[in-house]
């Protein structure tokens, strides 16, 4: 006869595989995702930008193109918009362009917001092109970086893994407890002989395997369509994942401990989800926002699992880099835990 634990993380995986949207999202989503955006910024392609230009006499000519840049930096091409001021004006406000050029006798006035990136590049380019340098530079000035770590798909994918953890382990675990306790599962499963700390050793065995997993696809499809390598050690690399794992299911645990309503489960679990899947880093850098932000920023758990991946995978990190980020993310974990269980509601 199997160990009741055994039966229980096997009822967890046979629970997971009959929902397919389950396996979609956790699965099959990260590796899209990966793919998308690894394609989109690993190869070379032409940009195309519209501007607004308004001259002192209006030509019969709508829009005229003009291409900017070398092979090694890569071509824009400007598409100049023959309008009105007003009319200018007004395609800047729906994002049409981003830069309005004013002809004045032989003198050329910008209009752009300048905390706007792609206006200020803009801008950059165009004062050179149409003041007669066509090509601004040859490109004998610039040494593209091809070190490891350096292309966006290296920072995405550590990323990618980090937040699939959080999610497997938030919506996996902690609404699948909110759920069972609605409709009145829970109850039922207390009142069989089954121990309450085998249902849960169980269910984060499971997760924890599922999310194992899930990890392992998506590292190995970067490997092998964006050659993708584990530059530092893979023993810290499982350490973490694990240390990771226990942290996001601990938080689960507790937020799932008290709600037996679906609504508001949902409510929570996107509320602790959500700032971290957009403030953490894991599609671009939060090194963007103001420092005081950022502070805070880099006390998240999906912080501190993302930028320590990202050192395991890029960086080369050992064991002596991930020692800290490892214990606080455990010990969060074991604190969450302990607290959710003692406050659990299984009735």
């Amino acid at each position: 006869m199997k160990h009741p634990i055994i039966l229980l993380i096997l009822t967890n995986f046979r629970e997971f595989l009959r929902q397919p949207g389950a396996v979609f999202w956790a699965v099959f989503f990260p590796v899209l995702m990966a793919g998308g955006l690894g394609m989109a910024f690993t190869q070379k392609g032409e940009l195309n930008q519209k501007i607004a230009f308004v001259g002192n006499e209006q030509t019969e000519e709508k829009s005229w193109t003009k291409k900017v840049g070398n092979e090694t930096t890569g071509f824009t091409n400007y598409e100049f918009l023959n309008v009105g001021f007003d009319e200018g004006v007004v395609l800047l406000k729906r994002g049409t362009v981003d830069l309005i050029v004013k002809k004045e006798g032989e003198k050329y006035m910008y209009h752009f917001d300048p905390l706007n990136p792609e206006a200020q590049l803009a801008y950059i380019n165009l004062t050179a092109v149409l003041n007669g340098n066509e090509t601004l530079s040859n490109g004998e000035d610039v040494v593209p970086l091809k070190e490891i770590g350096s292309r966006y798909i290296d920072f995405l994918v550590p990323g990618l893994m980090a937040m699939g953890v959080m999610m497997s382990c938030m919506w996996g675990i902690s609404y699948g407890l909110i759920e069972k306790r609605s409709k009145m599962l829970l109850r039922r499963m207390v009142a069989t002989p089954m121990k309450k700390t085998h249902f849960m050793a169980a269910l984060l065995a499971a997760r924890t395997v599922m999310s194992a997993i899930e990890a392992s696809i998506l590292v190995v499809f970067s490997w092998l369509f964006f050659d993708i390598h584990i530059e530092g050690s893979f023993s810290a690399l499982v350490v973490l994942y694990l240390s990771g794992t226990l942290a996001f299911a601990g938080i689960a645990i507790l937020t799932a401990s008290r709600t037996d309503n679906t609504y508001v489960g949902n409510g929570i679990l996107n509320a602790v989800v959500m700032p971290m899947t957009i403030l953490s880093g894991v599609f671009f850098s939060y090194h963007g926002f103001p420092d005081w932000a950022v502070s805070i920023i880099r006390l998240f758990p999906l912080t501190i699992f993302a930028d320590t991946a990202r050192a395991i995978f890029i960086e080369g990190a050992g064991w002596s880099q991930v020692v800290l980020p490892v214990g606080v993310l455990a010990g969060l974990g074991l604190v969450c835990m302990s607290v959710g269980m003692k406050v659990f509601k299984w009735y």
